[in-house]
């Protein structure tokens, strides 16, 4: 059992469901903070403490962390959409920034040493080198990953000022499901690829839209480096273990150094579902960017990080077998 609490602030969202069952496995004290605006209560095991509240209400967390015990800080809830950034840039710069800066005022007043930020490749825009390296040039292309990035010189200028350590985690295209089928992408309306696809191939939805199939690509269609969920979860804990026990502050990225394009998706749901669903190719869509691939070798060494599951096929059979579980819940 670890000494000290972990809160994870947006705990019962999608990646943060995951990470609550990979920090309670390895034995690790959890509490929860989340407004459920995306997360659901049922995704978290019994007996985890819930709190409903915004991440960026200091008196709360304040709060909770002194009357729990708070060692560590993980920092999970914010808005995800890059699309949607560019047509509601405040709306991010609210939920990724400023609550993101209140949550560090939280830390720094009540004398939590350890903060794990989940950060986004979206900080490095359309990168002249791919894979790309922590070292790389930042210069996002929307509101999504200017409002990360601000997060992280929050974080760097805090880290010089107090005693206070953080880890910036840059994710990749996160994906797939819970192996055991205990938690997986709930969000109503989710803008991701895959958990579409598996909708489509369900019956879910009419049909899937891609945007845009003129990138200089192999096939034309975007290129991202796909991530498990479970896999990114163990990295969070990995990172948390590292940063208690040398108090070092780090940038990594969070993915498995290759990528797949849209269309190489589509076609693994179609061959793992054994269904060939409609598939309309539409425009690009405002603030993406044509290929993502992470340079991993420094999480690698860092945190001897070793994912389990870079494996296309087995991501998409996760993610559709989650999607199965909720359409027989509703249906």
């Amino acid at each position: 059992m670890s000494k000290g609490v972990v809160l994870i602030t947006g705990g019962a969202g999608y990646i943060g469901s995951h990470s609550v069952l990979t920090f309670r496995e390895a034995g690790h004290e959890i509490v929860v903070l989340d407004d459920l605006s995306t997360g659901r209560r049922s995704a978290l095991p019994a007996g985890i403490p819930l709190i409903e509240g915004d991440a960026g209400d200091q008196t709360l967390v304040g709060g909770v962390i002194r009357e729990r015990g708070v060692c560590a800080v993980v920092h999970l809830a914010g808005s995800i959409i890059a699309p949607e950034s560019v047509s509601d840039p405040l709306k991010y710069y609210q939920n990724n920034t400023a609550v993101s800066r209140n949550l560090i005022q939280a830390c720094v007043d009540n004398g939590v040493p350890n903060f794990i930020f989940s950060s986004t490749a979206a900080v490095y825009g359309m990168p002249d080198k791919v894979p790309v390296a922590e070292t790389g040039p930042t210069d996002p292309i929307n509101p999504y990953g200017s409002s990360k990035l601000m997060t992280e010189w929050i974080l760097r200028d805090t880290a010089a000022a107090h005693d206070f350590s953080y880890a910036a985690l840059r994710y990749f295209n996160v994906a797939g499901a819970d192996p055991q089928g205990r938690v997986g992408q709930s969000t109503p309306n989710a803008t991701h690829l895959l958990k579409i696809a598996c909708q489509v191939a369900l019956g879910r939805r009419p049909e899937l839209e891609i945007y845009g199939d003129d990138y200089d690509t192999r096939d034309g269609t975007g290129i991202r480096d796909y991530i498990h969920v479970t896999d990114l979860a163990e990295a969070h804990l990995k990172t948390f273990e590292h940063l208690r026990a040398h108090r070092e502050n780090m940038i990594l990225n969070c993915g498995y150094g290759h990528g797949a394009t849209v269309r190489e998706i589509v076609e693994t749901v179609k061959r793992v579902s054994k269904v060939d669903f409609p598939v309309r190719v539409g425009p690009r869509r405002a603030g993406d960017t044509p290929i993502l691939v992470a340079d991993n070798k420094l999480i690698r060494k860092t945190l001897g990080w070793q994912p389990r599951f870079d494996d296309t096929e087995f991501i998409v059979r996760t993610a559709l077998d989650w999607e199965q579980r909720l359409a027989e819940a509703i249906a």
